[in-house]
């Protein structure tokens, strides 16, 4: 039986950090879902859902057992879909932990066949966001070492350099 994953999230931007998870959970299942999820709990997003994959694509080009995807709905009817029977989560602090811990065992509860694995962070991505890539984004900041190039470039063209005084 092919052993197939899913790696859910906002990713905007994908940064390294992600990317790190994607390559290390490649060797572990013999496919990777990446999927941007659509979530009404955070508003707006820097980049389109459409865009987000098309990014996600290009920094995934040297992953041969990825496939990208979007989806809006619950993550255990997207895996049911899919026939995806393992959820990859990246762990960057405790923190990170102790949600998605929860957020694992509320899964568990809604599909005992689903399960969860952790995979921890290299250590020189622990500080690395999406949140705080925007930020930096948004004020001129350099995001070249915390995203893949496509997305520095398109962060780049979207907000320029910000001049101040």
């Amino acid at each position: 039986m092919k052993r197939i994953a899913v790696c859910s999230g906002s990713f905007d931007p994908v940064t390294n950090g992600h990317l790190d998870i994607f390559r290390r959970a490649c060797s572990m299942f013999d496919e990777l879902v990446v999927c941007v999820f659509y979530n009404p709990t955070k508003k707006g997003g820097m980049f389109s859902v459409k865009d987000r994959v098309v990014m996600l694509k290009e920094a995934t080009k040297d992953m041969p057992n990825v496939r990208i995807m979007s989806y809006a709905g619950l993550l255990n009817e997207f895996c049911k879909k899919e026939k995806i029977g393992f959820v990859v989560r990246g762990l960057r602090a405790f923190s990170d932990f102790e949600y998605e811990f929860q957020r694992a065992l509320l899964l568990k509860s809604i599909d005992k066949n689903l399960e969860t694995v952790f995979v921890m962070t290299n250590p020189q991505y622990s500080y690395v966001s999406s949140s705080g890539v925007r930020e930096l984004a948004v004020f001129g900041g350099k995001v070249d070492e915390l995203v893949p190039p496509g997305v520095a470039k398109r962060l780049k063209k979207k907000f320029g350099e910000v001049k101040n005084g």
